[in-house]
């Protein structure tokens, strides 16, 4: 790790820690109205897979399939953040949902999930962040 308190990560490690990632937060917008909803994911092969029920989640990515999701973890002394934009769409295919259901991707709380969205990533970026006192400015 470096010594810096800021450090851009390349698209791969970008990647490499989001495939390490279980939990995340998917942004989304429609008419203005931001909204952000936490959930347990799957990523590999630049796509994100998440499982959900009907609701507002699904609604919005009928009027706008532009989402972002965001993950991080940190310590007492270092943390670190990996944000992917991209278009998801809802998995309608036999074969996507057999391969869908074959991942690691499990419910986490008892309620019923009836579809597999996929968020298929054009975008990435990662920062990684060294905690320390606040630089005096002189």
């Amino acid at each position: 790790m470096s010594d810096k308190p800021v450090e851009i990560l390349s698209e791969a490690k970008a990647w490499k820690l989001l495939e390490g990632s279980v939990l995340g937060r998917l942004a989304l917008c429609v008419d203005g109205n931001p909204e952000l909803f936490p959930l347990n994911a799957y990523a590999a092969d630049g796509k994100i897979l998440f499982h959900t029920s009907p609701g507002t989640k699904l609604r919005e990515l009928v009027v706008n399939d532009r989402a972002v999701f965001e993950t991080d973890a940190f310590t007492s002394r270092s943390g670190w953040s990996v944000v992917a934009k991209g278009r998801a769409r809802i998995l309608t295919d036999a074969a996507e949902i057999a391969a869908a259901e074959a991942t690691p991707l499990h419910a986490w709380i008892p309620t019923e999930k009836t579809a597999y969205v996929q968020l298929d990533v054009d975008e990435i970026t990662g920062r990684r962040f060294v905690f320390g006192a606040e630089a005096t400015v002189v």
